[in-house]
């Protein structure tokens, strides 16, 4: 297995493209923007300069790993040839399951197809394609270039033979993977979406403020960030899609997205992204200034 196919050219799907490239695969980065692909292939060269300083790889490493990524705008041209697509569009159902029939028109029937997805079924993706065996989760974690963890996830019909080649592959990414079955939210999610919604929910109650929650889950609980920090990392519109996709597929009230975390989202709020979420990152991405919003001054 030599030549990948990544679909998406945002945070996931460049930082998954970066990887491959790094490891040696030939790497296709397929958006529908162009733009979008400039600005991937941008925050690839800057990633990889940053661990050029830092002396984590050579120069000439650097320059393979580029060398190694080609970019398409069109989806049937991007996957001619590949072994695997790993599909890293926003998370959203009906988008991803249309990437998935063109895939299903466009690839051959040995083609594997992983998706990044972070909580929508397996086999839900896998119903729209012929041979759903191929089908499979591969949910890497942001940064992907840094991030040693990737959830593999087995659809209803994805076969042991892909789930194989797939664990191998992570290893040979230099990753560890771990198995997981295809319920709502997987296990990386299922577990974090909620804590970081009762955190949300312990604002919103008036319990205690942003500082003080991320420094009690910080100090007292040995986290490396805060609840309320990482879902500014993550995107709030994220989290919410998250919640949404667990409460749907649960039906219960304990999944239920907070209000706030709800209105955040209607009103742009969404984290690092947009400039403001929990903190406010107008002046530093560090999550130093509590948002006006919540600031107690």
């Amino acid at each position: 297995m030599k030549n990948i196919a990544v679909i998406g050219a945002g945070t996931m799907g460049n930082g998954i493209a970066h990887t491959f490239a790094q490891s040696g695969f030939l790497v296709k980065l397929i958006d529908v923007s162009e733009k979008s692909l400039d600005k991937g292939m941008a925050t690839i060269a800057g990633n990889l300069d940053r661990m050029v300083a830092k002396g984590t790889i050579s120069e000439d490493d650097k320059l393979k790993t580029i060398g190694n990524i080609i970019t398409y705008t069109d989806i049937k041209d991007g996957v001619v040839g590949v072994d695997l697509v790993v599909e890293a569009a926003t998370e959203n159902v009906d988008l991803k399951l249309n990437i998935f029939k063109q895939l299903n028109e466009a690839c051959s029937h040995h083609t594997i197809l992983a998706t990044n997805t972070s909580s929508i079924s397996i086999t839900q993706i896998g119903a729209v394609v012929s041979h759903p065996e191929r089908v499979i989760g591969m949910h890497f974690m942001n940064p992907v270039p840094i991030m040693k963890l990737v959830e593999i996830i087995r659809g209803y019909n994805t076969s042991d033979e892909v789930t194989k080649t797939i664990m191998d592959l992570s290893v040979a990414l230099g990753k560890v993977p771990v198995e997981v079955n295809d319920y709502p939210g997987f296990v990386a999610n299922r577990i974090l979406m909620p804590m970081i919604n009762e955190s949300i929910e312990t604002l919103y109650n008036g319990v205690a403020g942003v500082y003080e929650i991320d420094t009690v889950m910080k100090l007292g609980m040995a986290h490396p960030m805060g609840p309320l920090q990482l879902a500014d990392f993550i995107g709030l519109d994220v989290c919410l899609a998250i919640l949404n996709v667990m409460y749907d597929g649960f039906k219960n009230p304990k999944y239920a997205p907070c209000p706030l975390l709800v209105n955040m989202v209607r009103a742009g709020k969404l984290g690092v992204k947009s400039g403001e979420g929990f903190y406010d990152y107008t002046e530093s991405k560090k999550a130093e200034k509590v948002a006006k919003m919540f600031s107690k001054n």
